[in-house]
């Protein structure tokens, strides 16, 4: 693979002759074209290849949430990359049946703001959960103005439940009223703050698995 600054035409994309050209990380490439053969992938190059396609599957469905609050964009690499790369490393594991996802170390947001402290969870009647948080307002930047937001995951209907703007940080308690078909599942659970208008957010707060009543 090489780079270069200026072709005869500038940079180009797609393939001329047995050469490829493309961006990469801001850069015009150019590659020549992989040669046809019997090539089998190693033990560890499949387990990667699985591991991304479970994470980019989990995370597709959220991912104009996190291109909003995940971290701060570094070069060319989005908030999208960031959260893709860190769920890779972090957050996927092997299981009897493959790779799955371990809940406990998604991320929904992550940033330098204050994120909840001494939070609960509680289901509550007709598809209801009841958050309870302490006040930390005046804590770093922690502002009583800061939005919760909360994001619902239904592992048996693959389907996401997310919203930005639950309560303010200094409500203490807030209620979340989820669709009536996620009744009767198991849900996991994360909640953060952000500052309103901004990309400013927590690191988010795994609160744990419950059933919807």
């Amino acid at each position: 693979m090489a780079t270069f600054e200026k072709g005869i035409l500038g940079g180009f994309s797609g393939k001329v002759g047995n050469v490829v050209g493309s961006r990469w990380r801001g850069k015009n490439v150019m590659r020549s074209l992989p040669q046809r053969g019997t090539y089998t992938p190693t033990e560890k190059q499949e387990e990667q290849r699985e591991k991304f396609k479970i994470v980019i599957a989990f995370l597709s469905p959220i991912m104009e949430l996190l291109n909003m609050y995940f971290g701060s964009p570094q070069g060319d690499r989005s908030r999208s990359n960031l959260a893709t790369s860190y769920h890779l490393k972090n957050a996927v594991i092997s299981s009897p049946t493959g790779m799955v996802m371990d809940y406990a170390k998604v991320l929904i947001s992550k940033g330098d703001l204050r994120g909840l402290d001494s939070g609960t969870l509680a289901a509550g009647a007709t598809q209801t959960l009841v958050f309870g948080w302490q006040d930390n307002s005046g804590q770093g930047k922690a502002a009583a103005t800061d939005a919760l937001m909360v994001v619902v995951y239904a592992p048996d209907l693959n389907l996401f439940y997310s919203n930005v703007s639950v309560a303010t940080r200094d409500a203490t308690t807030a209620t979340v009223t989820l669709p009536e078909y996620m009744a009767g599942f198991e849900v996991q659970v994360w909640a953060s703050f952000s500052k309103p208008n901004t990309n400013y957010a927590a690191i988010s707060t795994y609160m744990g698995a419950i059933t919807v009543l």
